[in-house]
């Protein structure tokens, strides 16, 4: 029986710290009717939560009730089933994330499994989740977590941000450039690299840096107000300009060609191409790329005969790679 109470305590605790952390305020009578005790029940828990380290405040007014505040040190943190299994699972990826906190997230990782019960543990080993870097991005480029945190804390509070950028080709120790400044808006993760999406002012439009080529300036610019994101959308617009188009998240070059293959075969290579069956070794693709030689490269890398059914652009493309290969195999004009 003491067991029993004792596990029906903490399963309370936990049920309690949860709905404390899910909002701001919780009148007392609330709390009870949601946990099924008495308000003393509630009182006595409360105490119970404040000796394992957790800043529970109460709230005055004519309902009474508590809330979750910061506190000074780390308490021990009790999670639900479907939290503790997010946050493995989100820390198995974390290495992906070019943050510089593989070790640390390793180490947090290592910490969680092993106080997790049995058939958490299970679940988060089955996923076989392996987080690798993208293609074509090593892991030695990373953006420092310094440098994260202070751009968070300009993008909330309103910001400039002053700093100097690495640009591509240019070595360090090259003459040394101004300060460039930025309306700092997201902070985002593409391909395992971080972004700044911010409007520069002097530009007259938006950009978007790596942050592991950037070094801030201190102190911050002034004051700013935010604008809102072409598309309304920073997944979409970030898409788009990778795409190297200005405004609507689509290829700059679009064009349709007939493969000499199975559907089957072309699909899964074909990206965010339109794939269409023709016949059993006939298929129509539509994609698109930021180039017309980039675009015909595309499709010939399925290795096979290509019809190209339009535009003529990208025929010409398709001819002047033709002549690009002659001359790089050495063959007579």
């Amino acid at each position: 029986m003491p067991i029993a109470t004792s596990m029906a305590t903490s399963g309370r605790l936990l049920s309690l710290l949860s709905l404390l952390q899910a909002r701001r305020d919780w009148p007392g009578e609330q709390l009870a009717h949601r946990l099924g005790v008495s308000e003393r029940t509630v009182r006595r828990d409360v105490d119970r939560l404040r000796e394992l380290g957790y800043p529970v405040q109460a709230v005055r007014g004519p309902d009474g009730g508590y809330r979750l505040e910061a506190g000074s040190e780390l308490p021990p943190l009790l999670f639900d089933d479907e939290q503790a299994v997010a946050l493995a699972v989100a820390l198995r990826i974390a290495v992906g994330t070019g943050a510089g906190i593989e070790e640390a997230a390793a180490r947090a990782l290592a910490t969680v499994r092993q106080v997790l019960p049995s058939r958490l543990r299970q679940r988060v080993d089955a996923l076989e989740i392996t987080a690798v870097d993208s293609a074509g991005h090593g892991g030695s480029v990373q953006a420092g977590t310094d440098v994260l945190l202070a751009l968070s804390a300009a993008i909330r509070s309103l910001e400039e941000v002053r700093f100097d950028y690495r640009s591509p080709g240019r070595p360090d120790g090259d003459v040394p450039q101004p300060a460039r400044r930025i309306q700092p808006h997201h902070l985002v993760v593409h391909q395992g690299r971080w972004y700044l999406v911010g409007w520069v002012p002097e530009r007259s439009d938006w950009r978007i840096f790596r942050v592991d080529r950037m070094t801030l300036r201190i102190p911050n610019g002034p004051r700013f107000t935010p604008r809102q994101v072409p598309g309304g959308d920073v997944a979409t617009f970030l898409s788009a300009r990778f795409k190297g188009s200005g405004s609507t998240n689509e290829w700059p070059c679009q064009g349709e060609a007939i493969l000499e293959l199975p559907a089957a075969k072309v699909a899964p290579f074909a990206g965010d191409g339109f794939v269409e069956e023709l016949g059993p070794d006939r298929t129509r693709l539509l994609i698109g790329s930021w180039s017309w030689a980039a675009l015909a490269a595309t499709l010939a890398r399925f290795d096979t005969e290509i019809e190209v059914t339009g535009p003529p652009a990208l025929r010409d493309a398709f001819a002047e790679l033709s002549r690009r290969a002659g001359r790089t195999a050495g063959l007579p004009l």
